[in-house]
C-alpha cells in the first residue's frame, strides 16, 4: 500500500466498501477476487502482443491504469498528451520509464493504445494515431458513456487494426494509491472479450459487458458524483446546525453497505420508511428554501421503496412549499 494510504474510519463498513466486497457474485467473498494486480512477467494465457503499451492522455484515469497495468509487469513504452514537451507528459513518461512522444507517434513499437482522453475528443484523437498504429493493433478507450462507434473514422483509414473500451467503475482522485483502487473493481468492457478481460485480470479487476452505454454511465453517476453532490449538501446542513460532517461518517458507510448487503428496499429505515408525515413535514420547514427541491426528489424516490406508501405522505412530497401546517401537520415555532 503506498505510503499516502489511509485507513478509513467507520469500521468493516468503510473497509469492506473501499475493498470492494460488497453486492453479491465475486464481490461477496469480503476480498476482491483477483487479489493484488500480479507482479512480473504476464502469464502464458496472456496476448503477449498486450506488453508493450501506450498511453494517451496521462491524467488522473490514464495514470491509475497506467501505473496499474506497469506494476502488472506489463510496459508503457510511449506516453502522448498535448504536446510531446508539455509538463504532464514529461513527467508521466518519466514516472512510467516511457518515451514522451506526440499523438501521431504514439502507436510506434505497441501493441496496445490506451486512450484515456475527454470523450469528446476520442474519436479525434483515435485519427491522428492512425499512421502510426501496427497492424493487428488494439486501441482502447476509457469512456463509461461511449460506445466503439466513436472509432469508426479510425476503421475507415486503418481496417487492420481492432478497437474496444474499458471503463473502470471507480472514482479516481489522483493519489499515488488510485493504481491499488483499481483492484476489486468493475469495468465495463467492450471489443475483443478475451483480450481486454485478460487486461482487467493484470489490474486485479472484474471485467463485464453492458447494453446501453449511455444508461450505463447514467448508473455509475448516479452512484458517483451523485453521492457526492448529496454529501455536499449534507455538508452544509451539518454547518447550518454546528455538527462537523465527520459525525456523519459511520451512518453514511452503513446505510451504503446495506443496500448493496441487503438491497434497497431492505435497508431503507427513517421516517419515509415509517410513514412518519409530522417528521417529513418538519424537516421541510427546518430546510432552507434552495434545499427542499432535493430533499423532496430523494424523500420521492425512497417512497418508490416502501410497499404501502402513505397518501398523506404522498401529497405533502407532492407539494409546493415546505409548510406542514397545510397538511394538518402542527410544527414548532
Amino acid at each position: 500500500m503506498s505510503d499516502d494510504a489511509q485507513e478509513i474510519p467507520g469500521g468493516d463498513a468503510a473497509r469492506r466498501l473501499r475493498s470492494g466486497a460488497v453486492g453479491s457474485g465475486a464481490w461477496d467473498s469480503g476480498s476482491p477476487p483477483s487479489g493484488s494486480p500480479p507482479s512480473g512477467e504476464p502469464g502464458s494465457g496472456f496476448d503477449q502482443k498486450l506488453q508493450s503499451i501506450a498511453l494517451i492522455g496521462p491524467g488522473r484515469a490514464g495514470m491509475a491504469l497506467a501505473n496499474g497495468l506497469t506494476q502488472s509487469g506489463l510496459r508503457i513504452v510511449n506516453v502522448a498528451g498535448r504536446a510531446p514537451g508539455d509538463a504532464a507528459v514529461i513527467a508521466a513518461a518519466a514516472e512510467l520509464g516511457a518515451r514522451p512522444v506526440s499523438v501521431e507517434q504514439a502507436g510506434a513499437d505497441v501493441g496496445l493504445v490506451v486512450l484515456a482522453v475527454p470523450d469528446a475528443i476520442i474519436g479525434d484523437v483515435a485519427l491522428r494515431l492512425a499512421t502510426s498504429l501496427t497492424t493487428g493493433a488494439l486501441a482502447i478507450h476509457c469512456s463509461g458513456a461511449t460506445g466503439l462507434d466513436v472509432f469508426d473514422r479510425l476503421l475507415e483509414r486503418r481496417p487492420d487494426v481492432r478497437v474496444g473500451s474499458i471503463h473502470p467503475l471507480q472514482t479516481l482522485p489522483g493519489r499515488r494509491d488510485d493504481a491499488e483502487r483499481l483492484v476489486g473493481a468493475g469495468f465495463a468492457v467492450e471489443g475483443p472479450i478475451v483480450e481486454l478481460t485478460a487486461l482487467v485480470d493484470r489490474l486485479g479487476g472484474i471485467a463485464f459487458e453492458v447494453g446501453d452505454r449511455a444508461l450505463y454511465h447514467a448508473g455509475a453517476v448516479l452512484a458517483s458524483n451523485h453521492v457526492v453532490a448529496l454529501m455536499g449538501q449534507l455538508a452544509r446542513l451539518a454547518a447550518e446546525v454546528g455538527a462537523p460532517i465527520e459525525v456523519f461518517r459511520p451512518l453514511a458507510f452503513e446505510a451504503l453497505t446495506n443496500a448493496f448487503d441487503l438491497g434497497p428496499e431492505a435497508a431503507l429505515t427513517g421516517p419515509v420508511a415509517r410513514g412518519d408525515v409530522e417528521t417529513v413535514a418538519r424537516h421541510l420547514d427546518a430546510l432552507p428554501a434552495d434545499e427542499r427541491s432535493s430533499y423532496r426528489a430523494l424523500a420521492r424516490e425512497a417512497l418508490k421503496l416502501v410497499e404501502r406508501p402513505s397518501p398523506e405522505l404522498v401529497a405533502l412530497l407532492d407539494g409546493d412549499g415546505g409548510v406542514g401546517e397545510r397538511w394538518g401537520v402542527s410544527t414548532p415555532e
